[in-house]
This record gives C-alpha cells, structure tokens and sequence, in this order.
C-alpha cells in the first residue's frame, strides 16, 4: 500500500529548490565598477559612495539574492520595453558603435552613466534626438511617479537623466517611461532638461572623487549607527569601526 504521507511536502521541496536557485545565483560571476556611476549618485550618504568607488570588500552581502532578481527583471522589462516601441514607430539607440551602452566617461574614466537609449525618431512630434530613460517598478513606486512625475517620486532618477542630457550633449526634453511591474501599466513623461540640477550633481561626483582620491573619508548619512539607513548598510560595521 502507498503510504501517502511519507512524501515531501511542498514547502520542503519549494525549500529545497529555491536554496539550489540561491546558491547558483550567488555563485554568478557579478561586474565590478572600479569608477563611479551616475546611477549611484542618487545615494544619501557620502561615505557609502566611496565605499563602493574603492570597491571596499563589504561587511555582507550588499544585495539578497531576491534584489539580484529584480534588477534582471528590469533589464528584461527595458528590452521588452524598446522592442514594443519600435514596433509602435519608434527609433530608438541602444548601443554605442563598440556595441556597449551608450553613454558617457569623463575624469580619466572615474565618473561613468550609461542610459537606456536615445530616442532618433518617434511617431508624433517631438524634440529629437532624446534621452531615453526606462525603470521598471513595484506598484507603489509606479504609482507615485505617475501621479507626482520623476523628479519628486524619484529625485535620484531624475539627477540621472540630467547627467545624461549634460554630458551627452542631449537637452532636449527626455522620455522617462515607468513599467508597473504588477500589471504592465507604462507611464510616459518628458522631462525637461535641468542644468541646475545636473551640475550639482556633477559637483557631487567630483566632489566625492577628490576626497577619495586623497583619503579623506567623507561624513555618513547620520550622526549613529542604528540610523535606518546605516542598519541596512553592507559598509556598517567597517563605517563605524574605523571612526
């Protein structure tokens, strides 16, 4: 007679499953940024950005495995994204003429961005060519940009698409499309080109490269180490230790 019960349960096979999935995904050989990314800008504290353009070992793990995930969602849902718009008339430019990212490298190659694509013909009227920028997101996030716009729901994305339209020499208004992770819902806006906004952000980044560059050690985002974004820092406890 079968003995129904002896057989695993879900939970442990889904267990099982997702530990070899984890380890795999760890195991993954992961690119390292030996310069500093305008996407990186967006971070609160100083200190953490020159953790990571000395490529400091952290303390742990910077991301779960599950974060790993959602950023390949993202690349996935950016390709998935432009394909959907060149069949709708778009033009777009992904690739550099090397067959990389197009973007820029300025300060002997320490401040680097690479957006998502240029925009060279669309199938309505408007400035061209165009930054072309792409986020995939969580419900929520989708929802407070489509209803506050980029620069208020996302200060550091919208820092981003300045540099790009700056030092890409591209100021005309970007395209900033949002991809509801949840239901597929898109949300489009121009964003205008704000200078102010992209040479502070410049200032930021050479800011930051001095420092590094003569090892002095920029001030952290709080005054303790149980601030809520020191407790979540992979850098914690090399930040606190070293004074």
């Amino acid at each position: 007679m079968l003995d129904l019960n002896s057989r695993a349960k879900p939970g442990d096979v889904s267990a099982k499953v997702n530990e070899a999935l984890d380890a795999a995904m760890r195991a993954k050989p992961r690119e390292t940024r030996g310069y500093l990314g305008a996407s990186a800008l967006g971070d609160a504290c100083d200190r953490r950005l020159q953790y990571k353009f000395l490529q400091v070992p952290p303390d742990r793990p910077e991301f779960a495995e599950r974060t790993f995930r959602i950023f390949d969602r993202g690349h996935w849902g950016e390709e998935y994204t432009a394909r959907e718009m060149r069949a709708a008339g778009f033009l777009i430019k992904t690739e550099s003429k090397d067959g990389g990212q197009v973007g820029f490298s300025v300060a002997d190659g320490k401040f680097k961005g690479h957006c998502d694509g240029v925009i060279i013909e669309a199938p309505f009227a408007m400035r061209l060519p165009a930054v072309w920028e792409h986020k995939q997101l969580g419900a929520n996030g989708w929802k407070s940009v489509a209803r506050d716009g980029v620069a208020v729901a996302y200060p550091g994305y919208a820092a981003q698409i300045a540099l790009y339209q700056a030092y890409l020499d591209l100021p005309n208004p970007a395209l900033f499309t949002a991809t509801n992770a949840d239901t597929m819902e898109r949300y489009h806006e121009l964003v205008e080109f704000d200078a102010e906004l992209a040479q502070r952000s410049s200032d930021k980044a050479a800011r930051i490269i001095k420092a590094t560059e003569a090892q002095e050690p920029l001030p952290r985002v709080a005054a303790a180490s149980d601030f809520y974004v020191c407790r979540s820092c992979a850098w914690n406890q090399t930040c606190w230790e070293n004074g």
